[in-house]
């Protein structure tokens, strides 16, 4: 019975990275001003988090400046983060159903990689957006450190000599 559940519930372990996919297009769907405004709050709501905690009594006008200066690394920081989470999402299952090593590596990020791709190309037709190879190369490299994170936990905790003894 154990089994038979197993076999039924593994396929779907890929319902988080499917769900992190819908994520992932539903804010390429959004217009670039939208996008933009979205990613300008939280760069706001950054720089005004630090001077509160770091007492530097900045004006509103100050403010934004400093929101404005950190503004596309929060926009990119966002791109990383959602492949990260996109590569997770793909690679825990692969490793269940034994793809380990390189092959992780290589499987997990030609889909990570791809779907970079589509999205970039989703976004030429969005008002205000437009594809860019720059954002499928920071896409990659979120994606990277989210496979390689996944395969070093997988590792240590299936080798870890103090489960054996």
């Amino acid at each position: 019975m154990k089994k038979l559940m197993i076999t039924l519930l593994k396929p779907l372990s890929f319902l988080p990275a499917i769900l992190m996919m819908y994520v992932i297009y539903s804010f390429s769907a959004q217009t670039g001003e939208v996008s933009g405004q979205l990613s300008y709050k939280i760069s706001y709501k950054i720089v005004e988090t630090k001077n509160q905690l770091l007492n530097e009594n900045k004006s509103s006008a100050e403010l934004a400046v400093s929101a404005d200066t950190i503004h596309f690394y929060v926009r990119k920081a966002g791109h990383m983060t959602e492949y990260f989470l996109l590569a997770v999402a793909i690679s825990f299952p692969l490793y269940v159903y034994g793809v380990r090593g390189i092959w992780l590596v290589i499987l997990a990020g030609i889909i990570c990689v791809g779907f970079a791709g589509l999205d970039e190309y989703h976004q030429s037709f969005v008002a205000d957006r437009g594809p860019s190879l720059r954002d499928v190369g920071i896409d990659s490299i979120g994606a990277l450190i989210g496979i390689l994170m996944v395969q070093a936990f997988c590792w240590s905790t299936l080798h870890n000599p103090q489960k054996r003894t």
